[in-house]
């Protein structure tokens, strides 16, 4: 599959892309090439593999939770740049 310019034109307005049309041609260059390497991995023989829904087989790992000691208020306090009492102070971000 090739892509020409009209079909590189469509896609850039559904992006809403403003494309120069000095671009266009490495452009389209560079989007028929990603076309060609999609086209072989299509090529790949996948019929032993398993479909994935997730990278990672382990779900929902759970682990026993466990109370340990924790860092002491004022300890944690101690490299803060601003501080209200017991507090941390932090700039405003929402207006």
């Amino acid at each position: 599959m090739n892509a020409d310019q009209d079909t590189l034109r469509k896609i850039a307005n559904l992006a809403r892309l403003d494309l120069k049309e000095s671009d266009e041609v490495e452009i389209l260059n560079d989007l028929n090439r990603i076309l060609t390497w999609v086209e072989k991995l299509s090529e790949i023989d996948t019929s032993n593999v398993e479909p994935l829904t997730h990278i990672n087989t382990d779900l929902n790992v759970m682990r026993e939770d466990i109370v340990s000691e924790t860092l002491p208020r004022p300890k944690a306090l101690e490299n803060a740049p601003k501080q209200d009492g017991e507090h941390f102070r932090v700039p405003k971000v929402i207006e």
